[in-house]
């Protein structure tokens, strides 16, 4: 869907607001990485609590709701909370991944459940993997569910 922002030194400019596919956000969320988390392997946790909202640091101490965007580290290229807080929404309805090595892939062109992916503050660490995936049906409405968009020009 277009978006048109208007902004006093520039003139306007039409954009393509829409969800990352499930390629988009894993690219977004490495940032150049091929680790378990953006930041590193971190294979104990011991780092996670600085960079991300999980059941460990909000639901397990009677914090059950997202939390304020931003307030934990950011990955190397800025962006804040790819891991944790609220499961973000994807493009993709849930499929097998392809047979062999493509290119910026997509999933099924129709399905039953999307994906998505990131984790939130009410699941376990090992579900925050950069990798991790999960779905649901896209009309159920949950407290950890958000989304991130694409601004294409």
């Amino acid at each position: 869907m277009p978006w048109n922002s208007a902004e006093s030194s520039r003139p306007e400019r039409e954009r393509t607001i829409k969800l990352p596919t499930e390629a988009q956000w894993e690219y977004a969320c490495r940032a150049g990485t091929q680790t378990r988390f953006y930041y590193g392997d971190d294979p104990d946790c011991t780092e996670l609590p600085d960079y991300a909202w999980y059941d460990k640091n909000t639901s397990n101490i009677g914090q059950s709701y997202p939390h304020a965007v931003a307030r934990k580290k950011p990955n190397a290229w800025g962006l804040y909370d790819m891991q944790g807080n609220v499961n973000q929404w994807c493009a993709d309805w849930l499929g097998p991944y392809p047979a062999r090595p493509v290119a910026d892939p997509t999933g099924p062109a129709t399905g039953a459940l999307r994906v998505f992916r990131g984790g939130s503050f009410m699941i376990n660490f090992k579900y925050l993997r950069a990798a991790a995936r999960n779905r649901n049906t896209p009309v159920r409405r949950i407290i950890d569910n958000g989304c991130r968009v694409v601004a294409i020009p």
